[in-house]
């Protein structure tokens, strides 16, 4: 009896080695064919970020004094983005109130009459938006609303007369209950002017305009 029980116990053994021998083959067999099929199938690749279109100029012939004063222009705009960008309104107030005073000084006699009409077409706009900006330092709410409009103005200034330097088009999805706005930087790294601290980095960059 002891010697059968013996037989029984050694056979099971047997079996049990030659059933793990064989699930361990046809694992390292799956694994192999896995591999193969992984290396041999073509491979997801990251997407590049978004390409940045390049804008040229309209206009390459601007009287060099002329080009000064957009210039500044431009660049009290930039004050401004920059001090909504750091929830600051009243150092908003204070880039528009001067942004004011340069447009009040612009001398149109050093536009040829086709720079003359394109400068026209903005200047009113332009100016309305700097007197609400510059009269609300303590309302920034309502500074970034007329922010939103006045870049639209100064982005067909930028793309018709340039600034001697690339201005980066921004473009923020979520601001205006997702209708969006954009805004014009002097620099790639976004830094968003409609929610400040509370969403810095909300933005693609669109489009660099000149010089190219």
């Amino acid at each position: 009896m002891k010697k059968i029980f013996f037989y029984v116990l050694a056979l099971s053994a047997v079996l049990f080695t030659a059933c793990n021998s064989s699930s361990s083959k046809k694992e390292a067999e799956s694994q192999e064919m896995n591999t193969i099929k992984k290396d041999s199938m073509p491979q997801a690749t990251v997407p590049d970020s978004k390409e940045i279109k390049a804008v040229a100029v309209t206009y390459t012939n601007v009287d060099a004094r002329a080009a000064a004063t957009l210039k500044e222009i431009v660049s009290h705009y930039l004050h401004i983005k920059n001090a909504l960008a750091n929830d600051n309104g009243s150092e908003a107030a204070g880039g528009a109130k001067v942004m004011s005073v340069i447009l009040n000084k612009v001398d149109k006699s050093f536009f040829t009459a086709e720079q003359k009409k394109a400068y026209d077409d903005n200047e009113e706009v332009l100016k309305e938006h700097a007197e609400h900006i510059g009269k609300n330092g303590d309302k920034i709410k309502n500074q970034r609303e007329h922010f939103a409009m006045m870049s639209e103005v100064v982005y067909e200034l930028v793309k018709s007369f340039g600034t001697g330097l690339p201005i980066y088009h921004d473009h923020c999805p979520m601001y205006n209950d997702g209708k969006g706005a954009m805004w014009l930087s002097e620099m790639k790294e976004v830094k968003n002017p409609y929610y400040g601290a509370e969403m810095p980095k909300c933005g693609t960059v669109e489009e660099v305009i000149g010089p190219l």
